[in-house]
């Protein structure tokens, strides 16, 4: 592959709510084994990009953690690998990563000390599957600055607002790009991934950094919009951003349709995550589950449908799990019910307790009891 990849995995999400307390969006959990940052990883692999850097920066600890050992990805090779960058104080520089382009900025020697002549930049909030080859084959035959990739939104699917707007002549060439419009009827959104030849993007870097400007897409993609080349490469099949409580909800029961599934899952080029080891799920005599995602090292002993549980969550009798995202090693008391909702990891739900979602909401649990009382 001739292209590095770089990862910006370490923006906040205000729209996640108390999930985002925990962890950084690039580690939020998805499928009941995996983590998002895993679908962009995943992806290089497959593409055999074999040299990658995460920024990360806000709470950071879990995803360093996830990404503690390259191996996962087939990274841990003697030529490239997966770096994990970090701010780091300078005697030039003392401040956190400003922005997605200061992030790259700050860690300029990655790049000038690469040899490969292309760049792809993704973000590690999204889930989706693609071949990086191809969008990379499309950058060249167009003779492109910039490359954006793109996805049109169906209805209802997400919100626009939320994303880059595109607007493209029958080229293909970006002829308007707004980000984060207030209002707009323009379904097609940016995915935030771009391919960008290695020495342009250090010297647009550099020219950022002197105007002291800090945002990626702000302050490159739009403000050279017209003197650079900029292309749009639509993504095929799924994808989804989890930036938002709704999403993440959303993204997570998407992977209970076998379609789904057999996308991501089946044959060659799959997903990877880091392996926990964890005892099988156990069913015992009386629990009920359909239509559900269970986890290595779950007990059930209730009943679970629709819902997606993740490892070591332990179900009491006569529970009622429905339409709910039960995250790492959650406890859930007997007779409890819990309908429409995220339960935050580590929870101790008592028993005879009721959670729902009301008026198509999805509700959060957060529950810190004490889970042995001696």
């Amino acid at each position: 592959m001739r292209a590095i990849g770089i990862v910006l995995a370490g923006g906040n999400s205000s729209r996640m709510g108390i999930l985002a307390n925990k962890r950084a969006v690039a580690a939020m959990p998805i499928a009941g084994s995996y983590r998002s940052i895993d679908f962009a990883l995943s992806n290089m692999s497959n593409s055999h990009v074999q040299k990658v850097a995460v920024c990360t920066q806000f709470n950071a600890r879990s995803l360093n953690q996830h990404l503690n050992s390259s191996k996962w990805w087939d990274f841990g090779r003697k030529q490239g690998g997966l770096f994990v960058l970090t701010p780091t104080m300078t005697t030039e520089n003392n401040s956190w990563y400003r922005g997605t382009a200061d992030a790259m900025y700050q860690n300029i020697d990655f790049l000038r000390e690469s040899h490969e002549p292309y760049v792809i930049i993704t973000s590690g909030d999204c889930v989706y599957k693609t071949d990086f080859n191809k969008m990379l084959e499309y950058h060249i035959n167009q003779k492109a600055d910039i490359t954006v990739g793109y996805t049109k939104l169906a209805p209802g699917q997400d919100d626009p607002t939320r994303f880059g707007v595109m607007q493209m002549d029958t080229d293909g060439r970006v002829l308007g790009f707004e980000e984060k419009p207030v209002v707009t009827d323009n379904m097609t959104v940016s995915t935030g991934i771009y391919i960008i030849r290695r020495r342009l993007l250090i010297g647009l870097l550099e020219k950022a950094n002197a105007e002291q400007r800090y945002d990626f897409v702000k302050d490159i993609l739009v403000r050279y919009r017209e003197t650079k080349k900029i292309y749009g490469y639509e993504m095929p099949g799924y994808w989804n951003n989890i930036a938002t409580v709704d999403s993440y909800y959303r993204t997570n029961m998407d992977f209970l349709k076998k379609d789904v599934r057999d996308y991501f899952f089946g044959g060659y080029a799959g997903i990877y995550s880091k392996v926990e080891d964890q005892p099988p799920a156990k069913f015992n005599p009386g629990a009920s589950v359909r239509n559900s995602l269970v986890a290595s090292g779950c007990i059930i002993n209730g009943k679970v449908e629709n819902s997606v549980l993740f490892r070591k969550v332990y179900v009491g009798n006569n529970c009622v799990i429905r339409n709910s995202i039960i995250l790492n090693d959650v406890y859930i008391g007997d007779n409890t019910t819990i309908e429409n909702c995220i339960v935050e990891s580590r929870g101790t739900i008592r028993a005879n307790e009721t959670y729902r979602g009301e008026d198509g909401k999805v509700r959060i649990v957060v529950e810190e009891n004490e889970r042995y009382i001696i």
